[in-house]
């Protein structure tokens, strides 16, 4: 697909119909999450790959929403601040480096024909629980992963001009 047919066919997907997710797109999805640039390549992240079969009703102490736990898949981008670069004024990269992978994992999956919904507003209490996460690793991002069942609805978007400056404020 070309890139800019992928960026425009993706987009948030709240239904997902129960069929397995393939393990050579299982991979190839990962790898576009390995392969994502993080500040300094220092790679502060993990994945953590999540089957949903027999864990919906644990799963939804993380996010409530029915579709979060429809997909095969639920993956889980966590940060680990510890190994992160850090800008010269103490600014941490680490989500910034966790979207990113977020990011690359989202459009891989567009590209093989699987579906995901970016969620931000999660329980990260719940979420380190379940995921039996250490501490200094942080849950950041979810999405489902799996064939959709819906269509994607067309969305408004501020026009460009409202959106970028040039040379100063």
């Amino acid at each position: 697909m070309e890139f800019d047919e992928l960026i425009y066919k993706r987009y948030s997907v709240r239904a997902y119909r129960d069929i397995p997710v393939e393990d050579e797109k299982l991979h190839k999805i990962l790898e576009a999450g390995r392969i994502a640039p993080t500040a300094a390549n220092q790679q502060p992240f993990q994945i953590i790959v999540i089957h949903t079969a027999d864990r919906q009703d644990e799963l939804k102490q993380i996010y409530r929403r029915e579709w979060f736990t429809q997909a095969p898949i639920v993956l889980c981008v966590c940060g680990i601040a510890s190994q992160a670069w850090v800008r010269r004024d103490g600014a941490c990269y680490v989500q910034v480096d966790a979207a990113i992978v977020m990011d690359y994992i989202i459009l891989e999956a567009t590209n093989l024909g699987l579906g995901t919904c970016w969620i931000g507003a999660f329980d990260a209490l719940a979420a380190r629980k379940i995921l039996g996460l250490p501490e200094g690793v942080e849950p950041f991002l979810f999405t489902p992963l799996g064939y959709p069942a819906d269509q994607a609805v067309e969305k408004e978007r501020k026009h460009l001009l409202d959106l970028v400056r040039y040379e100063k404020w």
